[in-house]
């Protein structure tokens, strides 16, 4: 735990509900976390940086530090949301090619819980290399929140455009589940 509470790692990747993940920070917050959201590289194009910052009171970050920068502190968890089908596949096989996978590599040998929401299309979701990754990081202790759909609990809302359906809420109540 971070000194003033327990610090969440949102990292958000580029996916269409990427432009709302600011709501997945405003509930936690209520739940009295501290946000540290991290982005994919191609997510900054998705999201509204100045503003997650705003809200946070963090930068958002993006990149692994230099050597002369402080290291920041450990998330106490980490959602993903939304997550891609790449950075799925790269998280399972333990690529480290950007900073929040990285992150995520690191994650379940320090024992940090981990929740992936995923917002792939059912064409992705019905492909092997995902289902195995699903398989892989479940068996590591990475709870990955698919619905009755192949592709997960939102990723048809993300896709038509209609962003109101997408289950926030069910992935921090995930990571505050036991």
């Amino acid at each position: 735990m971070t000194e003033s509470g327990r610090l969440l790692h949102v990292i958000v990747c580029a996916a269409g509900a990427a432009p709302d993940v600011g709501r997945l920070v405003a509930l936690a917050q209520a739940e009295g976390w501290i946000v540290q959201v991290v982005a994919t590289p191609s997510a900054l194009d998705f999201v509204d940086v100045p503003a997650l910052e705003r809200q946070t009171g963090r930068p958002v970050r993006s990149r692994y530090r230099t050597s002369d920068e402080p290291k920041p502190p450990r998330a106490d968890a980490i959602i993903v949301a939304p997550a891609t089908y790449n950075t799925v596949n790269k998280f399972a096989q333990g690529i480290t090619d950007t900073y929040a996978l990285g992150l995520l590599a690191e994650a379940p040998g320090l024992g940090i819980p981990v929740v992936v929401l995923p917002f792939v299309n059912d064409a992705l979701a019905t492909r092997a290399p995902f289902r195995r990754s699903v398989e892989s990081l479940r068996a590591e202790g990475v709870r990955v929140l698919l619905g009755p759909g192949p592709s997960g609990p939102g990723p048809a809302a993300a896709e038509d455009g209609n962003r109101e359906n997408v289950p926030w809420a069910l992935a921090l109540k995930e990571i505050s589940r036991k």
